[in-house]
C-alpha cells in the first residue's frame, strides 16, 4: 500500500511547504533599518551638489533656523524661498500650516487667544519640533516660522529651543507697521487678523530690540534680498554664536 503521496510520510499527510526565498532589496536602498526615536531613515546617496553661493553665506552648512516676526512681516514667503534656494536640502516648516490641520475643532486665530488656542499652539509647536528633529537627524536643514512674543513665555522662544533644540538659530523679521498692515489686508480667510491686532503684535515684537538676536527690517526689501539677508544674518551667528 502506498504511504503518503509520493512517498512524503504517513497516509493523510502533506508535506510542509518549503520557505518562500527572501525578497531582495530594491537596487540602490539599503535594507530598512530599525527606526532610531528621532525617526532617522540612511537614505540613498544624494546628487551632486550645485555650485557653493558666494562667500558670505551659510553654504552648506545644516542648520536650523527659526524665522520669527509679526504677521504680515514675509515670514512663510522668505522662509520658504530661502529654503528653495539654498544649495543643500533644506525643508520648510511652517506653524500655522501645521495648526490649520485640526479641521474639526480649529482654534480660530480670529477668535482671540484663550486655553483652546494655546492647547492648539502648544501641540503644533511640538509637532514642528519633532519635524525638525528627524528633518536634522537625515542631514536636512530646516527652517521654521512663527509669532514668537518677547514678553510671553508660553509662546516664547524657549518652548522652541526644547522642541527643535539648542542649535536653533532664531532670527527676526520686523518691517514697519504700515507694510505689515498693508500685508495683511491682501490675506485672506483666518490669516487675516484684524488692523487693532496686527498693530498690537508688531508693538509687542519691538520688544526683541536689545535681545540680541539679529533683526531684519526687510520694509524695502523683496523677497529675494531678505532672504540673502537672512543667510548672511545666519552666517555671522555661525561664525560667532550668540547667547539668547
Amino acid at each position: 500500500m502506498q504511504h503518503g503521496v509520493g512517498g512524503w510520510g504517513p497516509p493523510g499527510q502533506h508535506p510542509a511547504a518549503p520557505p518562500p526565498p527572501p525578497i531582495p532589496t530594491a537596487q540602490g536602498w539599503p535594507a530598512a533599518p530599525v527606526p532610531e526615536a528621532t525617526g532617522h531613515i540612511p537614505l540613498p546617496p544624494a546628487a551632486p551638489a550645485p555650485p557653493a553661493p558666494p562667500a558670505g553665506g551659510t553654504g552648506g552648512a545644516t542648520l536650523a533656523v527659526l524665522l520669527i516676526g509679526p504677521a504680515g512681516a514675509g515670514k512663510t514667503t522668505v522662509a520658504r524661498h530661502w529654503a528653495a534656494t539654498r544649495p543643500v536640502p533644506t525643508a520648510h516648516i511652517s506653524l500655522d500650516d501645521v495648526r490649520e490641520w485640526v479641521r474639526s475643532g480649529f482654534a480660530d486665530p480670529q477668535a482671540g487667544w484663550n486655553d483652546h488656542s494655546e492647547a492648539q499652539y502648544r501641540l503644533a509647536r511640538r509637532t514642528c519640533g519633532f519635524a525638525a528633529r528627524n528633518f536634522l537627524a537625515n542631514g536636512i536643514s530646516c527652517i521654521l516660522d512663527d509669532a514668537v512674543f518677547p514678553d510671553r513665555p508660553v509662546v516664547g522662544l524657549g518652548g522652541w529651543k526644547r522642541h527643535v533644540g539648542p542649535a536653533l538659530l532664531p532670527v527676526v523679521l520686523l518691517p514697519g507697521l504700515e507694510i505689515v498692515l498693508d500685508r495683511n489686508a491682501a490675506r485672506s480667510g483666518n490669516r487675516r487678523l484684524s488692523d487693532e491686532e496686527v498693530a498690537r503684535i508688531h508693538g509687542r515684537m519691538a520688544g526683541w530690540y536689545g535681545s540680541g538676536l539679529p533683526i531684519i527690517d526687510n520694509s524695502h526689501l523683496d523677497v529675494e534680498a531678505t532672504a540673502r539677508a537672512l543667510d548672511e544674518a545666519l552666517a555671522r551667528a555661525l561664525a560667532s554664536p550668540p547667547r539668547w
